[in-house]
């Protein structure tokens, strides 16, 4: 076993780390409060060669391994996860079934501009009625003379109605009982878009409810093999756990360096509340916990750098990293005291933005279920 990061990995971390401490942090309380999209964030990203991270450089990405895009979500989520979930969403969601499942003449189509930045992607699963029974899929796409008609709804889509977001995959039912995945462009005559949903937390990123009325796209925007859509979406939901237990680390990181520094600055009693056995106490648990969940990303994306399978440690990691950045940062707000409670910390918003790890990518109890069944029970 070797834990050391390669020259390129250790390259990424202090790249993304320095962009999000001199670029993110400054607008972050801003953005939230605002609950304003990050456009000019997202371009300085893709200038870095940062919105297509494991997508292959002939396609317009930066051809890195898991790795290394986990540990750029990390530390875009130690600082903000508006932004970070914006990466993971377009890169995890957006771009890798195209990647994945499409043919050559989508992925000239799609890739470069999606893999570059200059366009964002996003992924339409959730349904109003079919959230974690995500095989209750009610949206329809029944071809019709060369044309695939797609009538339903999806909602709680990340980056689906930005200025720059190019398509949306969905999943659709092209037959009784046969789900397909079908891409979508933006601006399609009978695609609708609701209005930025409002959130608890991640209030900079996109978020909306899809509407699909006679919506007509050509049959080549059937995405993959017809009939394969669950299998698809299955293994896409695998890949994204990674980048989400990615944000669980990185969440449970800041939330902890914004506690470290505020318990030695703090005075109460004559000293640093830093000094008092309760605090550290607090403190050494949460670096404890957050070094084992970061050796289970970690190793989630590593075997799946190197063609082994790698659900069962993802869909580990992922239910890990949402408790654990629940534990870390109800610690951190803690040792904040009445101050954390005020919205002028950056605790606070990471404390609202943390909850959304617990559900999104399948909720803690998913994640057991998956868990359970890949352990043979």
């Amino acid at each position: 076993m070797n834990y050391e990061l390669t020259d390129e990995q250790a390259l990424i971390r202090r790249t993304v780390r320095d962009f999000a401490v001199t670029r993110v942090a400054p607008v972050a309380e801003e953005l939230d409060r605002e609950e304003r999209f990050p456009y000019e964030i997202v371009a300085e990203l893709a200038e870095l060669g940062l919105m297509g991270i494991p997508i292959p450089e002939e396609h317009g990405g930066a051809g890195a391994d898991t790795v290394s895009y986990a540990i750029a979500i990390e530390e875009l989520t130690r600082i903000d996860s508006s932004v970070a979930i914006t990466v993971a969403a377009h890169t995890s969601l957006g771009t890798m079934p195209i990647y994945l499942f499409g043919n050559d003449a989508q992925k000239q189509e799609w890739l470069p501009q999606l893999a570059s930045g200059r366009r964002l992607a996003a992924f339409g699963l959730t349904e109003p009625d079919a959230g974690s029974d995500a095989s209750a899929t009610s949206t329809r796409a029944e071809l019709q003379d060369g044309e695939l008609v797609v009538n339903g709804a999806k909602i709680f889509i990340t980056n689906s109605g930005t200025d720059i977001t190019a398509c949306v995959t969905i999943t659709a039912l092209t037959a009784d009982g046969e789900t397909s995945n079908v891409i979508v462009p933006n601006g399609t005559p009978g695609y609708e878009l609701s209005a930025p949903m409002r959130k608890l937390g991640w209030r900079a990123s996109d978020t909306r409810e899809l509407l699909f009325k006679d919506c007509r796209v050509p049959e080549g925007n059937l995405l993959g093999e017809r009939g394969k859509g669950f299998q698809q979406f299955m293994e896409i939901i695998d890949g994204g756990r990674i980048s989400v237990a990615s944000m669980g680390v990185g969440l449970a990181q800041g939330a902890y360096d914004l506690a470290f520094a505020y318990a030695q600055k703090r005075q109460q009693f004559g000293r640093p509340i830093s000094k008092f056995q309760a605090i550290q106490f607090q403190l050494a648990d949460m670096a404890t916990e957050i070094e084992a969940g970061r050796q289970l990303v970690y190793r989630a994306a590593w075997l799946k750098d190197h063609g082994k399978p790698f659900a069962l440690a993802a869909a580990q990691a992922k239910l890990y990293t949402g408790l654990l950045s629940n534990r870390v940062v109800n610690s951190a707000l803690q040792i904040h005291g009445g101050y954390g409670f005020m919205e002028e910390l950056p605790i606070s918003r990471l404390y609202r933005d943390q909850k959304i790890l617990e559900i999104g990518e399948g909720t803690n109890e998913v994640q057991r279920m998956v868990i359970a069944r890949l352990l043979g029970l």
